[in-house]
């Protein structure tokens, strides 16, 4: 008898017991090689938090640096602030031309307490109270009086003076106490008082001036001119709704070469070979329209100043479409010659 064996089975492939096995060590190996390189990212990332940390430690930086955004914000805020001038030159072009708004100095009797007519600053210095006396005896008022000026016909009077180069010695104490008996001086804390800054200390005043107060003029006033005050009040009505105005004594003359000269100007070869200024307004007194002022105080650090204030104002009127007015034409120019009409051009100015 035969005895057949039964048919073996055939054994499994290796692959198929080595596959499930294989699949969990990859898991294993992804999921462990996932926290590493997530560790090291994080690990990175705190360093280089770190190390930014130091060195705006080390730097003194920190915070109080200006980010890109900040400083595009100051540039929009500075386009914004010359489109606002723009506009304004255009409504008072626009007034100009007849095209009337609500608010009028003769439909608005609460003209003055919102925007005064006019700022006046009367160039003063150190040693010279006795001028200042003279003008508070004659037609400036004081204390109450004062603050009355400026709320019923809109009139703001400030002396005005810079600060000696030896900041907080006698000259500064003598202003700073006069100042607080009578409340009526604007102290520029940032000009240095000297009579060859006289150019620069009136065209920061017009700056700052323009700053404080809106007003519809700014006039610049020597400390030994008096002013009547009603007829200055009653002029400026007569041009407040004028674009752009620029009144005074308009007149010229020659320019000095020689350095030893009470007049000289250093820079004097620019007025060509005939040596002879361009009609400006008389130092002693001129006045400015709003808009002027503000083109003054946006270009202040490139507009350029000469030996005399009044032949500086008069070089930045140029370049401008400005209305030159003789100072108040109520009178015959015709009678009198170019020295005599300034003479009297200045006592109607100031009465």
């Amino acid at each position: 008898m035969q005895i057949r064996e039964a048919p073996r089975r055939a054994a499994p492939a290796a692959g198929a017991l080595r596959s499930p096995m294989s699949a969990m060590m990859l898991a294993m190996f992804a999921t462990m090689a996932s926290f590493y390189v997530a560790g090291r990212l994080w690990q990175d990332a705190q360093n280089r938090v770190y190390l930014i940390k130091e060195l705006d430690r080390r730097t003194g930086q920190g915070q109080s640096a200006i980010s890109v955004d900040d400083t595009l914000k100051v540039v929009a805020c500075r386009q914004q602030g010359k489109r606002l001038t723009s506009l304004e030159m255009e409504l008072a072009a626009a007034k100009h031309e007849g095209f009337v708004g609500k608010y009028t100095s003769e439909t608005n009797t609460t003209y003055s307490k919102k925007k005064p007519l006019i700022v006046i600053g009367i160039m003063t210095s150190f040693g010279r109270k006795n001028y200042r006396d003279a003008v508070r005896k004659s037609w400036l008022p004081t204390g109450s009086m004062l603050k009355k000026l400026e709320e019923e016909q809109g009139i703001v009077v400030r002396f005005i003076v810079g600060r000696s180069a030896n900041r907080g010695d006698t000259f500064d104490r003598e202003i700073d106490d006069e100042n607080r008996s009578t409340k009526d001086f604007l102290v520029m804390d940032d000009h240095i008082e000297s009579d060859e800054e006289l150019p620069t200390k009136t065209k920061n005043f017009f700056a700052n001036a323009a700053e404080a107060f809106d007003a519809a003029f700014y006039a610049k006033v020597n400390d030994d001119i008096y002013i009547n005050v009603d007829t200055l009040n009653a002029m400026l009505k007569t041009h407040w709704d004028k674009p752009r105005v620029y009144i005074g004594c308009m007149k010229s003359g020659e320019v000095f070469s020689e350095s030893t000269h009470k007049w000289y100007e250093p820079d004097w070869w620019k007025f060509g070979d005939g040596k002879s200024y361009f009609r400006h307004a008389s130092g002693e007194m001129f006045v400015i329209s709003r808009a002027i002022a503000q083109f003054i105080s946006i270009n202040r650090s490139v507009l350029r100043t000469y030996a005399h204030d009044d032949v500086s104002v008069g070089s930045w009127m140029i370049g401008l479409a400005v209305k030159h007015v003789r100072c108040v034409q109520l009178f015959d120019e015709q009678r009198f010659t170019e020295e005599e009409f300034c003479e009297h051009c200045v006592i109607e100015c100031t009465g």
